[in-house]
């Protein structure tokens, strides 16, 4: 390769045989600046070195080494004594410039590139920080938070002041932190040393600062009243509701006639029912022609003891909800429901009388199905059916009238329950007077002590014009006395049963 000035030399190649580096971005932009600081007086000086054609240089034999700044710059003027073939002397200021070559290349001369971009601009001046953001002074606690002040004890030396700016460079919270202590510690509270049975003041300190003491809710107060006494009313209601143990049979019997054992057994049976409210039934086993069933019960159907008995092989198998399905088609009912009704044989045609062994097998079919069974037994008491029920009566009850006959006939039916071995049955019997006529009459009085020592208990119902003219008796229709009466007459018969 040459030196001649007509030759571009783009750094490729060198004069020494190797590959040239390329120029680095630096030298351009440094002989830029040099050019630039020249000034005036050397502009005609380079003009005047351009003008002024160089002589050919000769060619130079191959080096060992570059120095590595061959191809980058050739000297403008050289000077006439130099040697053909020596290093130019190269001057600073004004002997290298670049090549317009090399100024043109976009690697050597001034690109866009390396211009200053918008982007690395300088940076703002630092704002000051919102005032929102610089902590806030603390706030001086709320008076309600101080303590409030107290007098000083008798005896007791003053408390040093507790302050908040007590401690000028450490706060209060780096000497807790820190572990601190006090050097004496407060004295005791007064509650202390009053717990502990030592302090005793001699006088009472100053009063305290009023204080605005909540309201005080005072706790409920239950006061014990003794419940009130339990009228004789409520209480015989309450003995009729009590469970009786399993089913009882009551028995209503005298040998004489007119002496109200079937009201009473249809009134017992209703009062009961009205009580309890189910599982009551009146039964009328008179082996004669009975009335039961036409003053008691509606008349839905005219089935008697004598349909029931012809069935009953087919209605005692039957068990439960079943048995009581098909047992209501030979019963009738009170007109309030309160209880039911089996009623005796009504015509003389088919009067029978019951063996003892059916008497047996009806009553247990009763028990299965009722609570309460009212047994009217009628006149005769040398009917194997008589002797049956008295022999399963649970309870007795001797039915009589304020008459002397009457008096005789229950008195003398007790001795034959006592020579039949039967005698705990009529001791246990309950006595029931019933008052056919208004008022209170001598013989009454006589019949009450008389009965008292035969039997347990003596029983007294009033008159009631309802019962008088012998028709349908209806429960609800008699009187409030009357009803008062047999209820308490119906818990007497119970009562022993009543759990």
């Amino acid at each position: 390769m040459g030196w001649g000035r007509g030759e571009a030399v783009d750094g490729s190649e060198t004069g020494w045989g190797r590959q040239a580096e390329p120029a680095p971005r630096w030298r351009a932009l440094l002989d830029r600046a040099r050019l630039a600081g020249r000034g005036a007086e050397h502009h005609d000086v380079d003009h005047r070195a351009e003008e002024t054609p160089a002589p050919p240089p000769e060619t130079l034999p191959r080096r060992a080494a570059g120095t590595g700044w061959t191809g980058r710059a050739q000297a403008v003027a050289r000077p006439a004594d130099a040697s053909f073939g020596a290093e130019p002397a190269y001057r600073v200021e004004a002997t290298y410039r670049v090549e317009p070559a090399h100024r043109v290349d976009p690697r050597y001369g001034g690109e866009p590139a390396y211009q200053a971009e918008p982007a690395y601009r300088a940076e703002p001046e630092p704002r000051a920080e919102p005032s929102w953001r610089a902590e806030p002074e603390p706030r001086a606690e709320p008076s309600w938070r101080a303590e409030p002040v107290r007098p000083p004890e008798p005896g007791y030396p003053e408390p040093p002041p507790r302050g908040r700016g007590t401690a000028s460079v450490e706060s209060r919270y780096a000497l807790l932190d820190g572990g601190y202590q006090p050097e004496a510690a407060p004295p005791e509270s007064r509650y202390a040393l009053l717990d502990r049975g030592r302090y005793r003041p001699e006088a009472h300190p100053d009063p305290e600062p009023a204080r605005i003491e909540p309201p005080r809710i005072e706790p409920a107060r239950v006061e014990w009243r003794a419940p009130e006494p339990e009228t004789e009313l409520e209480r015989a209601a309450g003995v009729l509701r009590r469970e009786l143990g399993g089913p009882r049979v009551l028995a209503f019997a005298n040998p004489k006639g007119g002496v109200h054992k079937t009201t009473a057994t249809v009134l017992a049976a209703a009062t009961v029912g009205s009580v309890r409210g189910r599982g009551v039934l009146a039964w009328d086993d008179n082996e004669l022609r009975g009335t039961l069933g036409l003053r008691a019960g509606s008349a839905r159907h005219a089935r008697t003891i004598r349909h029931l008995i012809h069935d009953l092989a087919q209605i005692e198998i039957l068990e439960g909800a079943t048995l009581l399905e098909h047992l209501d088609d030979y019963l009738r009912h009170a007109s309030d429901g309160s209880y039911d009704v089996l009623a005796g044989e009504e015509s003389p045609r088919f009067a029978q009388r019951l063996d003892q062994f059916t008497v047996k097998r009806v009553l247990e079919l009763l028990r299965r199905t009722h609570d309460v069974v009212c047994v009217d037994t009628g006149n005769n008491v040398e009917s194997p059916n008589w002797r049956t029920v008295m022999q399963a009566a649970d309870q007795l009850v001797v039915t009589t009238v304020p008459r002397e006959d009457a008096a005789f006939s229950a008195d003398w039916m007790l001795d034959l329950l006592h020579e039949e071995g039967m005698g705990e049955l009529a001791d246990n019997a309950v006595t029931l007077i019933s008052c056919p006529t208004p008022g209170r009459t001598p013989l009454q009085d006589d019949l009450e002590r008389h009965f008292a020592t035969r039997t347990r208990a003596v029983a007294v119902v009033p008159y009631d014009p309802a019962l008088e003219t012998g028709s349908s008796i209806e429960y609800h229709q008699l009187q409030a006395e009357t009803r008062q009466g047999w209820l308490k007459a119906a818990s007497v018969m119970l009562e022993p049963f009543a759990r």
